[in-house]
């Protein structure tokens, strides 16, 4: 006589459905495909130097870039348009990629200080000390001499000093506008003639620059 089997009680049904529904979502969520990565960090637009720039350069439109960076890492006081920088007069050097911000470039009342008909020219000198004398307003002789004659000798005759510029005006001492600071790199801004300035840029470059001081 054939064994009758005894019916499964309600409660067993329900674990046995509950099984297959928890190995059904199981497999839902094992194929379920990842979900989207979140959105990237926002950037914004910034000017940078497309090239290691010294100080005393005058920003040209080739000297710059504009790159995007994320918000998060971008310095305060940085520019987003190339626009804004070009002409303005870098105060001290910047690296090739970073953003030049208002603090590396000299402020605009450099140029409301240059007199009409007269140019702003970088003068670096061959002392630092004596660029670290120096503030905006001084008028100052500018001299030149071949080598580091300036140095070699105290007979400004006999080391083939010359006067290059006469009573120009400082208009600005980078890094170091205070009495007794040292200048960024003895780097002088001054105001001059067009054609003095194109004399102080010649003489720098076949000699030494060194100043005395006059009276404002």
């Amino acid at each position: 006589m054939p064994r009758l089997r005894r019916p499964r009680s309600p409660v067993h049904l329900l674990r046995q459905v509950a099984a297959a529904s928890l190995a059904c979502l199981a497999l839902v969520l094992a194929l379920r495909p990842p979900p989207p990565a979140t959105g990237a960090e926002p950037t914004s637009p910034v000017a940078v130097a497309a090239a290691d720039l010294p100080a005393g350069t005058v920003l040209a439109p080739g000297d710059l870039a504009v790159v995007r960076l994320p918000a998060g890492v971008l310095p305060g006081g940085a520019a987003a348009d190339a626009e804004e920088l070009t002409g303005q007069l870098l105060a001290a050097p910047v690296r090739a990629g970073e953003p030049v911000t208002d603090v590396r470039v000299v402020g605009p009342g450099l140029w409301s200080a240059v007199p009409a008909g007269l140019v702003a020219a970088p003068v670096r000198l061959a002392d630092l000390a004596v660029a670290g004398l120096l503030r905006a307003g001084d008028r100052v002789d500018v001299l030149a001499a071949p080598g580091d004659a300036l140095t070699a000798t105290g007979d400004a005759a006999a080391a083939g000093v010359l006067v290059v510029a006469e009573g120009a005006l400082v208009v600005a001492v980078p890094a170091g506008e205070a009495p007794g600071a040292v200048a960024d790199g003895g780097l002088l801004v001054l105001a001059v003639p067009p054609d003095t300035a194109q004399q102080l840029a010649a003489a720098g470059a076949a000699g030494s620059l060194t100043v005395t001081l006059g009276r404002p």
